[in-house]
């Protein structure tokens, strides 16, 4: 019988989806650093204990036979087998009960760059990239291609399979997104966001446009632009321009360069037309106007750095 790829395909797609989900849900049910956990001597209260994590990943005063227990990525589970083991030594038969009674507080995830709400968020459950950016309002239009996901050693457990090896199979992890996968829908381009992730949606580097255009802007580059698609961008050249003439200023270190460009000679295929760099102005001359002494000034605005904490959001 003939395999129809056109319900197969939708239908990877959610084994995947799903397969991706468990293997979040598994790292978030995890001990992680912040949590409280509760561990219970069923039948008695002598050993009952409650408290978290030291700094290397053990229990945090929990009197133990022969040294502390390490608990960092252990699930419930495993941490409860753990403990048992090592208290038959002085028990019969123990019955262990390990609970996570308190996750709040985890590692934040911190969202930054081109959205138009960056923010920390306290995750209480798991959620997906395309989710966070959803709820930050989306990009702004200064966004580029890619989004780059930062996973700190320890923050979260990935690839852990026993709670000894987890300070060492959990480096720090980079990530990278293409944007335009994550809008097509694509799995592989939305992952399941961790606690501690730091999630930078990049900026494109900014072309400025000024002097006789009729809508002098910025224009955020995503890929090479040239002189006269870049003024095309700002509107076209204004009645007072003097249409033959536009000056590249460019900084390179240092050093400022001014780069005429002749938009005749260019327009009858002359001269090549000039390929622009991140953060070059260019200004189209207008007729009769004297030749500037001085560069211009930046506006600011497009290269601010806030200093302050964005606004923390829980997410439950």
């Amino acid at each position: 019988m003939p395999v129809n790829r056109k319900i197969l395909f939708p239908v990877v797609l959610v084994l995947l989806s799903l397969a991706a989900f468990n293997t979040a849900y598994s790292q978030e049910a995890r001990i992680h650093y912040g949590d409280i956990i509760d561990v219970d001597f069923v039948g008695g209260f002598e050993f009952d204990w409650r408290g978290d994590l030291t700094p290397d990943g053990f229990l945090d005063g929990l009197d133990a036979v022969d040294g502390p227990i390490f608990a960092l990525c252990s699930t419930e589970t495993e941490l409860a087998a753990a403990i048992k083991k090592v208290y038959s030594k002085i028990l019969r038969n123990p019955e262990v009960v390990v609970r996570i009674i308190d996750k709040s507080n985890r590692a934040l995830v911190r969202l930054n760059g081109a959205v138009k709400a960056p923010a920390r968020f306290k995750l209480m459950r798991v959620m997906t990239l395309r989710e966070l950016i959803i709820i930050s309002g989306g990009f702004t239009d200064s966004v580029s291609g890619e989004i780059s996901i930062f996973r700190p050693k320890n923050a979260s457990c990935t690839d852990v399979s026993t709670a000894e090896n987890a300070s060492r199979s959990n480096p720090l992890q980079t990530m990278t997104v293409k944007i335009s996968e994550l809008l097509k829908g694509l799995p592989s381009a939305n992952p399941f966001i961790l606690s501690g992730d730091i999630v930078e949606v990049g900026s494109a580097p900014v072309i400025y446009v000024i002097g006789a255009v009729n809508n002098p802007r910025p224009i955020f580059s995503r890929e090479q632009l040239s002189v006269t698609r870049a003024i095309a961008t700002a509107g076209g050249i204004a009645k007072e321009a003097d249409g033959k003439k536009a000056i590249i200023i460019r900084r390179e270190g240092a050093d400022l360069k001014n780069i005429e460009v002749d938009l005749t000679k260019i327009k009858r295929g002359e001269t090549d037309d000039a390929i622009l760099k991140p953060f070059d102005i260019i200004e189209v001359a207008t007729k009769g106007g004297a030749k500037r002494r001085f560069p211009p000034v930046e506006a600011n605005v497009y290269r601010t750095t806030n200093l302050t904490e964005p606004p923390l959001r829980v997410i439950d």
